[in-house]
This record gives structure tokens, C-alpha cells and sequence, in this order.
């Protein structure tokens, strides 16, 4: 029998494969702080998702110098890496179901994310699903934030898929609309799925029907 065409699954992590925003909250909040800029709930769900460089010249200072992201973001994410080791983390509902399946199925995977990477092994290894993935895209990676689509189409460049083979799973519209820009087939999850303009949505992937995937990349 012939090979099934390649085919990969290109995931977000935090807010779809695990759910670490509440700590990104305090972390931001109180880096911002220390920068006399206070930084509430509607801040948070306006930027949430956005590489570093842009969230800082978004709530900031659009001129803002990269000395001054290096250094403001810097302490963000070593107080945040200091509460995931702290507090722990667990997958979201859904998830080791779905990576398994995934992975006997053929397809390839790879985190795309706007995080850096020591905060992405940080979260792996606390997840416990670091071992799952065949190439793991940060935001050093690469020269534009979701949602330009340039994090999702290295991730499909480093797991040798096109793009029109790739599925997105994102729970951000940035993110949802990097993927679609990217020629991708995309997945919206989270407590906004519905206003993401997703190719299919649904608050936890626990409820995604078991042939969601292949019914999005149909043998050519």
C-alpha cells in the first residue's frame, strides 16, 4: 500500500496544551509595576500570546530600545519560571490522549510559540510531555511575532511538512490567524474558541471528535 502523504500538527503551548496564563498575570504585573505602568485583567487578555518585544511596545513605549525589552521581559520570565517550578503544571484535559493518538497515527509535531525557549523546556519538563515533539520553534527563532506566520511555517520547515499539510492548534486570534496566513488548516481552543474564526473550535480538546485531524487534511 502507499504511504499516507506527510502530514503535522503544529501546537501553541500555553492556553492549549497547558494553562500557565494566571501565572504569566502575576509575572507581568508585577514586572510592569516596577515600571510604574499598572497592569490589569483586559491588559492581559489584549496581549496575551504576543511575542515580548511587541507586548512591551504595545503596553509601554512603541520606541522602546532592545536593552530595555532585554531587561523588563527578562525579569518577567525569570519570576514566571521561578512559579511554574513553584506551583507545577499539569497538561490540559485532552492532551496525553491526544499526543499519543497523534503520534500513532503518523503525524509529526512541534511546538510553535511566541515564549522563549528556556521557558519552553521549563514547561515541558514540568508537564512532563518533553519527550513528544520533533522540533520545538521559539520566539528567538524567529524575526516576527504571531500573527505573522513565520513561527508556524519553521516549525513546518523543521518537521519537513508543508504547510498545507499542517494543522495549527491555538487558543489566541494572533496565533489563529498566523496559522491561516500560513496556509494551514487551524484548531481554536479555550473559553473563546467560538470568536477565534477557527477551522474548527471547541473550549477543551477533550471534546474534539476523534477524527477531527484527518477530516482536516484529507488524503489528497
Amino acid at each position: 500500500m502507499p504511504q499516507s502523504p506527510t502530514k503535522a500538527v503544529l501546537w501553541d503551548l500555553d492556553g492549549t496544551l497547558v494553562d500557565s496564563s494566571e501565572l504569566h498575570f502575576i509575572a507581568w504585573r508585577e514586572a510592569l509595576a516596577a515600571e510604574g505602568r499598572p497592569y490589569g485583567r483586559a491588559d492581559h487578555d489584549a496581549v496575551f500570546g504576543m511575542r515580548n518585544d511587541d507586548l512591551l511596545r504595545r503596553l509601554l513605549d512603541p520606541e522602546i530600545s532592545g536593552a530595555e525589552v532585554a531587561r523588563i521581559a527578562g525579569a518577567k520570565e525569570r519570576h514566571y519560571r521561578q512559579l511554574v517550578a513553584a506551583s507545577g503544571i499539569e497538561p490540559l484535559p485532552g492532551v496525553r490522549t491526544w499526543l499519543s493518538a497523534l503520534a500513532a497515527a503518523g503525524f509529526r509535531m512541534a511546538i510553535a510559540s511566541s515564549a522563549p525557549r528556556e521557558n519552553l523546556d521549563v514547561i515541558l519538563a514540568a508537564a512532563q510531555i518533553e519527550g513528544v515533539f520533533d522540533a520545538v520553534i521559539s520566539s528567538e527563532e524567529v524575526s516576527h511575532g504571531k500573527p505573522h506566520p513565520a513561527v508556524f511555517l519553521r516549525a513546518a520547515e523543521r518537521v519537513g511538512v508543508p504547510p498545507s499539510r499542517c494543522v495549527v492548534v491555538e487558543d489566541a486570534p494572533a496565533g489563529v490567524l498566523a496559522g491561516k496566513r500560513g496556509g494551514m488548516k487551524v484548531i481554536g481552543v479555550g473559553p473563546r474558541h467560538g470568536e477565534l474564526g477557527a477551522d474548527v473550535s471547541v473550549e477543551r480538546l477533550d471534546q474534539l471528535p476523534v477524527d477531527t485531524f484527518e477530516r482536516l487534511l484529507p488524503q489528497p
